[in-house]
This record gives structure tokens, sequence and C-alpha cells, in this order.
């Protein structure tokens, strides 16, 4: 069979494959491009022709010697100069990426001026410092990670950019220049895909349906909003005239992964077992590509199926889990060129999975696995889709219209949850885990809330580009309806979690229940009754304009204002949160200093918005059920599970003291709930750089950064108003120290109703006991980085990068995840659940002082080429957090669990269990217990192909973490568990480490 026949064939199976399983309609996305530009003689045309689609956009050099051609679908292209009708030298090859501008200026004769600014790779132009840009971002393609040691997801491409760090708490995700991890926006071909309910997401595809990454890392302009972290944008393959295809099969075998390492408190107990935890991991891709219309209808289609199977033991060693997912992902790309002038792109791709979860029981000391105790199934991912169509009015008129929707789905569940309900042990019942008689606590497989979720965002946009003269105008419109279908509660029959805990006789169950541990009681159980759900709406609305200002030949201002509108709904339609008339201006500059490209000085000064995300929707306006009740532990009995196996239940005592129901929120009345005149969460950027060739290979560049951002939003602790103390304590949704509006009526100890206003900078708490009135501390955050970096760009032979950053974050809050305690239920986390909790100005969880990072391949031979990544991290603060400050009967952190209440600055060192007014404290700032220890990271890989001439037939063997390094990341903070009762086992030990070393084998071959 021909060759030509093979990749037809091969088009067609894997366009089958995928419209086998799409839905009707069919699913689209936006093209996300790039522009070429620069200086040639006026009143000359400039043409460019696409490689692969044959697609061709003229225009003609304006009266001031400039052109530029916008909205180019990133690729490769021919450049001809003519003249009258007739070509003026020869052709030239350019690339153009995502996001950026090419700069080639041509001679009178049609040759490129300043070639000694631009690298030749083979035929073609790439730019190395873009004199159009005065943001900081990162560009790499596909062909450039395929010769790096690169894990294969969005995540590990932004981590090879300066400034973006992995977040070290348990939810993970990414941290941006100092930022939260839930601060971040992901777009695919232009459609947003981050998680809409807590921000600390995104969709995803797999790596090799991807063509080309940029990572903004700041100073992105106005077209891009609703973030003050950073921004993935990805844009994915495309067909073109060639038919082509492929299978690529990716392993990781459980034999080249090695062990984690078993982690243990100061006491001896357990913190987690690793040692015998493993995984393997399988995924065969197939793709075909090709013109159904030659130079007109081009398409991309690609199924993946994955095998993914491993197991690992519960942190106590009583619980073994087996999970397997078998999902398969599909995705398609049409690109009809209606003509040269007027085009339509459309993507699906479904990311749609699900992991089953099979416990058992499990003797950690004869490593014996017992009966099965039942499976749990997490199902995750959707189907996304979007269509966009380009148009070019004329030669200086751009539109662009984008639809699309992204769909994303978590929901966990166990044939067992009715009959079991969920039973966990805290660190401080570590010494007495032997009662358990190597049982596992409680029925229920995994002890996850039963939680179901659909997230749904329609996006509708409009982007226009003119050109008048000297000034580029940009200006659009983006609309985003983003809606929450969730329910979520504990299983078992009356819907509670149980932990059992050590306490000590005469401690106060909960700070303001009044009730205290009998004598004679050290073992406790605390329960817990979570509940929330509804469907729920919010609504992003942005306009923007922006004028690209070429005030002379080698200085560009780029003057930007941004409007945007946030209005979050209830279950019924109405608005409870609306935030109107954000306006986020930006200013930047960039100066081509020598007027060949080759070098440039840039800076650029905005300010950005933050959304209120769904998670505040779901737990307020419909309502957050969220109560904790003690009882005495009574000791455990053997029981058996509906699956058969044996497992230890624990004995319920009398409970003592109320229902602590604090922190219940929402209902059908929320003008107590959430401040009536809110103000959204903005951060405030400022950058200059410098960047330069040095050659036609090497360049460099440094530039600093500083952002701050002076506002938060969060729940607040209301114990206090103008018509004096509550008779019971409010939470609302607020900006902390700042003005705060609730209605006022006798719920709340008002004699009449109205609307009344607390400055809660100086009002708002009441201490318990001395009955002094304060405010809160005013949100704070800060970060300063200097970033050096120097590139040798890849020529076919080797190509070298590395970076190294200085930064330092500063205040008294991380944003709206708390990494400090391990909390991420964003805009909820306990920075203003009391006073105590957000005084402290000072280093921040995600202030890594030093960073450095490397990448860099080699060519051998055309048979074999070598590749490794190097990433080196000095370690984060250890900051001690207590329960009690002084003067103050309310407590700061959980005095029965770790993770909740926050916790404050003072330690009790005299006098803790006498009378609040005679307890001696000392303050202890931030990073006061010093830093973990420096890390570093390498991965390495070694690639081979076939050294036959037309037969495209590889293997690369990548191995991540080298030297298996496993130090830690993260580690327990809270100090205290009762005021002056130290947490000598767990205090600054660790709850998370690095990942052990992996083999990954990828075997590609292309036809």
């Amino acid at each position: 069979m021909k060759a030509y026949s093979i990749k037809r064939a091969a088009l067609c199976v894997a366009l089958g494959a995928c419209l086998g399983i799409m839905l009707p309609g069919m699913a689209m996305a936006q093209n996300v491009s790039g522009a070429v530009a620069g200086r040639a003689t006026a009143g000359d045309q400039v043409t460019v022709v696409s490689s692969s689609t044959g697609l061709t956009r003229t225009v003609t050099v304006g009266a001031d010697g400039s052109y530029r051609l916008g909205q180019l679908p990133v690729g490769d292209y021919q450049l001809q100069l003519s003249r009258e009708g007739q070509n003026v030298g020869d052709q030239v090859a350019v690339s153009v990426a995502v996001g950026g501008t090419t700069t080639v200026n041509l001679a009178s004769a049609g040759g490129v001026t300043n070639l000694d600014a631009l690298q030749v790779t083979g035929t073609r132009v790439v730019n190395r410092v873009d004199v159009y840009s005065t943001e900081t971002s990162f560009n790499i393609n596909r062909q450039e990670i395929s010769r790096l040691p690169v894990a294969q997801d969005l995540s590990a491409v932004a981590l090879m950019a300066p400034g973006v760090v992995g977040g070290n708490s348990s939810f993970g995700g990414l941290s941006f220049a100092g930022s939260s991890v839930a601060e971040n926006a992901v777009f695919i071909n232009g459609l947003n895909v981050t998680d809409m309910y807590t921000r600390r997401g995104f969709s995803t595809a797999p790596f090799a349906f991807f063509n080309e990454f940029q990572v903004k890392t700041g100073g992105y302009s106005v077209e891009f909003g609703r973030s003050t972290g950073g921004v993935i944008n990805a844009v994915t393959r495309s067909g073109s005239n060639e038919f082509e295809g492929g299978v690529e099969v990716t392993v990781e075998p459980s034999a080249g992964r090695s062990s984690g390492r078993d982690h243990f408190h100061r006491d001896g107990t357990a913190h987690s077992y690793g040692s015998r935890d493993n995984n393997s991991f399988l995924k065969t891709n197939v793709w075909g590509s090709g013109p159904i219309i030659r130079d007109t209808l081009f398409l991309f289609a690609m199924y993946e199926d994955r095998d993914d199977r491993g197991h690992n033991t519960s942190s106590d060693g009583s619980t073994w889990f087996k999970n397997n997912s078998g999902n398969g992902f599909w995705g398609t790309k049409l690109d009809w060129n209606i003509n040269d002038n007027h085009s339509l792109a459309l993507l699906a791709f479904s990311d749609e999975g699900d992991v089953t979860n099979a416990s058992y029981g499990y003797d950690w000391d004869d490593d014996r696995i017992g009966a099965w105790g039942g499976d749990s199934i997490t199902e995750t991912g959707g189907r996304n889709w979007s269509a966009t169509y380009t148009g070019h009015f004329g030669q200086n008129f751009t539109a662009r219209a984008m639809v699309g929707q992204n769909n994303q789905r978590a929901f966990t569940n166990s044939s067992l949850d009715q009959a079991c309900s969920p039973v966990f042990t805290d660190s401080t019942y570590g010494p007495r885990l032997g009662k358990l008689q190597g049982l596992r606590p409680g029925c229920h497989p995994t002890g996850t809330a039963v939680a179901e979720r659909d997230d749904t965002r329609d996006v509708a946009r409009l982007d226009f580009e003119w050109q008048l003269g000297d000034h580029l105008l940009r200006f659009g419109l983006d609309r985003e309806l983003m809606t929450t279908d969730q329910s979520t509660r504990y299983p078992g029959a009356g819907a509670l979690s149980y932990t059992a805990y050590v306490a000590r006789p005469g401690d106060e169950v909960w700070d303001g229940a009044n009730a205290f541990v009998p004598a004679g009681v050290t073992e406790m159980l605390r329960a817990r009754n979570r509940q929330s759900g509804g469907k729920f709406e919010t609504e992003a609305n942005a306009f923007y304009l922006e004028d690209i200002w070429n005030i002379t030949p080698n200085l560009m201002l780029n003057l930007g204002i941004r409007w945007d509108r946030f209005e979050n709904r209830t279950a019924e339609g109405k608005a409870f949160i609306r935030m109107d008339d954000l306006f986020a201006p930006r200013l930047g500059f960039s100066w081509d200093m020598r007027g060949d490209g080759s070098t440039k000085l840039f800076g650029n000064a905005g300010r950005y918005y933050l959304p209120v995300t769904n998670n505040i929707n779901v737990n307020f306006a419909g309502g957050l059920t969220d109560e904790y009740s003690y009882y005495v532990l009574e000791g455990w009995e053997q029981k058996t599970s509906p699956t058969g196996s044996a497992y230890m239940a624990p004995i319920i005592g009398a409970q003592i003291g109320p229902t602590d129901t604090r922190m219940n929120t929402g209902g059908a009345d929320l003008r107590q709930s959430v401040d009536r005149d809110l103000k959204a969460v903005y951060q405030d950027e400022y950058i200059l750089g410098f960047q330069s060739m040095i050659n036609a290979a090497w360049s460099w560049g440094v530039n600093a950064t500083y952002r701050r951002m002076t506002r938060a939003l969060d729940d607040i602790r209301i114990n206090y108003t103008p018509c004096g103390p509550t008779p019971s304590t409010l939470w609302p949704i607020g900006n902390p120290g700042e003005s705060l509006t609730l209605w006022g009526d006798q719920s709340i100890g008002c004699a009449t109703e109205g609307w009344i206003t607390i400055d809660t900078a100086n009002s708002g708490y009441r201490k318990g006991g001395s009955g002094e009135v304060i405010g809160y501390s005013k949100p704070k955050r800060t970060y300063k980085g200097l970033e050096f970096q120097i590139d040798r760009a890849w020529d076919e032979k080797w190509m070298l990068n590395a970076s190294y950053l200085w930064s330092r974050s500063d205040g008294n809050f991380e944003g709206p995840v708390n990494s400090d305690t391990n909390y991420g239920d964003t805009g909820m986390v306990q920075y203003w659940d009391h006073p105590a909790t957000n005084e402290r100005y000072g280093v921040l969880f995600n202030d890594f002082r030093h960073q450095i990072k490397l990448r860099a391949a080699y060519a051998l031979n055309k048979q074999w080429s070598f590749g490794t990544t190097l990433q080196v991290q000095s370690g984060g603060p250890i900051t001690a957090y207590g329960v009690m400050w002084p003067n103050d009967t309310i407590a700061g952190g959980s005095t029965s669990s770790e993770g909740s209440g926050g916790g404050t600055g003072w330690l009790c060192v005299a006098n803790c269990s006498g009378p609040y007014d005679q307890r001696q404290f000392e303050y202890s700032p931030r990073g006061a217990f010093g830093r973990l220890p420096w890390t570093w990271t390498m991965g390495a890989n070694v690639t081979w192909r076939l050294p036959v001439e037309g037969i495209d037939l590889s293997a690369r063997l990548s191995v991540y973490n080298l030297t298996n390094n496993q130090k830690t990341i993260n580690v327990h903070q809270r100090y205290e568990a009762q005021p002056g009762q130290y947490r000598e086992a767990t205090f600054a030990t660790g709850t998370r480490w690095q990942a052990p070393r992996y083999t990954q084998l990828v075997v590609t071959w292309n036809f």
C-alpha cells in the first residue's frame, strides 16, 4: 500500500473514532494566533503564505514604513515582498508563535535587514526578542518539549517558567509570583477551562493534543482578566495539506517507580505509610490529520486510551486500596479557510474519566491483605467545545467571534454510602491505634463525602483589531455564565463523620462551649455534619479597549483599560453579590533600543481583578450546614461490614456540651450573610525588564516584578455591631479591614430594623471575658522578584536555558486559600475567623527566596539525543500557630482539630490552664521556626530515532527525580492543641514530600 493511502486511512480511522463518540452538535474552539510585523519601503506589499494550509495574507506597507499582519494561526509561513505586482527578493521562512509577534525588517531589495537580531533554524526565521510585547511570558512548542524530560501535563510546562512553583499544601496547584494556587486562568484555544468552583484546577487534554504553550507570568494585556496569578495559554494541533498520522505509546511501569518512604511523628506514631505504594500507567494515542478539501478544509483528530492501576495503604496502615481507571480521551479540530480573509475553527474534546478505588482490610506487620471492604468511584472531567470565526475586512480591520462551553464534573460515591459513616483518627490518637487490633476504623471504604457537582461555563466573546496609522486599536467584550449544580453530605444514615482524638480532662470541648472534658476522660469523638446543595449561576462580563501606539519606529506604548462586572446568584436566580464598574487600567512600553529588534527595554503597570468563585454561591446562597458535636469515646467494638469484612466501630458515649453551629451560613435572607457593598479583590502589578540578543543563538534578560494586594474577600467572625453584642456569632462574606454593611434586626440585638455599617478595621469583634471591642488587621500581600535568564536557542545541535529568581512574599494572608493550614475552600479559609489569625505581617507560605531552573538538550547525531531539566528551590517558612491570645476567652484556633480555626501568633508560656487574664503569652512572628530544606529535582532523558530515511520512529526514555530526592516540602504548623499544650509529636514534622523517582518510556511512530 502506498504511503499516501496509509496516511489517508489513518486519518479516516482517527476521525471515525472521534465522531463516533461525539455529541450530535459538533464541538468547536477558538484559534489563538500570532503576528508578523516590521519595517519596509512605504507602498510595497508584504505577503505571507502558510506552509501547511496555503492560507495567504497581504498587507501594504504604511507611509511610515511599518507593516503588520495580525491574527495569523500559529505555524510556519513564507514571507514575500512585492512592488507593483512583481516579487522583490527571495522568500523568507518565518515562524509565528502563540501570542507573539515576529519582527522582520525588509530592505528595498527584499532582504532581511535585521538578521543579526533573529535566529535562523534550518531555513526559518525565529524571533528571540519580541519588541512588540510588554509582558513577561514563556513560549515553548511540542517539538522543543520532546527533547526534554517534561511530565505530560500543562502544569509541568508552566513549572518551567521562572517564578512558577508547585502548591506545596495538600490541595496542590500552581503558584505564580507569590500568588495562591486559586488565582490562575487556563485557556485551551482561547476557551477558558479554569475550574470555576474553587479555581484550583482546570480541564485537561493529552500532551500530544497540543501544538504550543504560552505561560504568562505577569503584565498580560487587558484582553486577559479574572486572574491575579498567571495565565496558561495552550494551542492545539491542526490539520494541514499533508495527510499525516501517528501512534504513540507511553508506559510508566511499576518496576521503574521508586517506593515512597514511611513517615513517622516524633513519638514514633505513623504519619503515613508509602513504602508499599505503587502504580503503573499505560496509554496509547492514535491520531490522524490532513485535508478534507485541499487548501480549504482541514481536520485533526485524536483518540487516547489510558490504563492507570495502582495500590496504596491508608495513613495508619490498616487499609489497602487498589485503584483502577481505564479512560479514553477524544478530541478533534476542524479548520475551514472559507477564503483568505475568512475562516472558521471548530474544536471539541472530552476529558471525562472515572477512578474505582477498592478497599481491603490490611495487616501492615504481616503484609496481609484482608477482606474486600467496598468500592469508591470518582467521576471527573466533561465535554468541551468552541467555535471561532475570524474575518479580515480590508487590510486594517479584523474581527473574531467565539462561542463555547466548558464542562467539569466531580462525583464521588460508594455502594456503602447508605450503610457506613466515615470514621477517622487524628494525629493525637496515634499512640492508641493498637486498640483497633489492626482493623480499620469504620466500614466506609474511603470516608470521602458523597459529593456530586456539575460545573458548566458558557462563553461568548468578540475581539476586534483596527490599524489606524501608528495606532493599533484592539477592543472586545466577553461573557461567561458559570453554572454549578452541587450537593454534598457525609455518608451514613446520620450524614455524620467521626474523628477520634486524645483529650485532656478539664479542657473546653470547643471555645465558647462552656463545657469541659469530664474527669477521667481522655478519648473523645468529634462528629461533623456538613451539607450543602443547589443550582447556582455566576455571570462575568467584560469590555476592553487597548491602543498599541508606535510613537516612533523604536518606541511602542501600550495603553489599555478593562471593565469587569461580576454577579453571583442564588438558586432562585437573584443576585446576592454584584460588583460593577471594575476598571482595570494597564500601561506598558517597549523600547527597541537598537532599532533592529535585538534589544528592548520594557515595562508595564496594571490592575487585575479576581471574581468570586461558585463555592461561595453554594455555601452562602444555598445555605451551608457545618456543625460539630463532641462525644465521649467509650472504646471500640468489632463489627462486620455489609461486604463481610471486619472493622472497628467507635462506642459513642454521652455528648459533652452543645452542638457548635457557628459555622452554619446562608439561608433565604442573605442580608446578614453578605456585605451589601461587597468589593472585588484586586492586585496591582509593576514590571520593568530588559532583554537582548548576544548573537543569533544567545540572548539574555533581567526583569523586576512588584505585586501588591490590599483587599481580601472572605467570611468574617462578627460578634459585635453598632447595636451591641450579637446573641450569636455572624459569619458574613465581606472585605475584612473595610466597612461592612448588614441588615440589623432583633435577631442580632438591634432594637429597630435597618442597615448598619461596621468599620471592621476598628470594630466587629468583642473579646470574651474582657469585653474589649476591636477590629481586624487590614489585608496586605506583597511580592518582590528579580529574575535573570540566559537562553541558547536550539540549532539542531544543542540548546540551553537557565534562570535564577530572587523573590520575597510578605503579608498577613496568602490569598483566597490557606496553605498554612491546608484549607482550600476558596474564599472561606480562616484568615478572618478571629482577629488573631491575621494580625501577623511577615513571610508567607509561598515565600521561596531562591529559585534556579535549567533545561538543556543535546543531539549527539541524528540517531541519539539527550535532555535534562533541573529545578532548585529554597525552602518555605515554618510558622507556629497557637490557639489563644492575650485577654480573650475565644480561641483563634481549634482546640480539638489541627486543621480547623486558623490559629494565632501567640504561644502560651505560663498559667495556661488558669484564668484567661492570668495567662502569659509570647508573640511568635511568621517564619520564626526557620525554613524547610532546600529541594532539587533533576530529570533526564535519552531519545533514539530509527536511522532509516522516510520512517519516523523514535523511543524516548525519561527519568523524573533522577536522584530520588524525597525531602519535606510541607509540615504541620499547629504548635498548640490547648493553651500551653505543645503538639510535641507533630509540630514541624512533615505532611508532604517530594514525589519519588519514576521512569517513562514513549514510543512514537509518525507516518
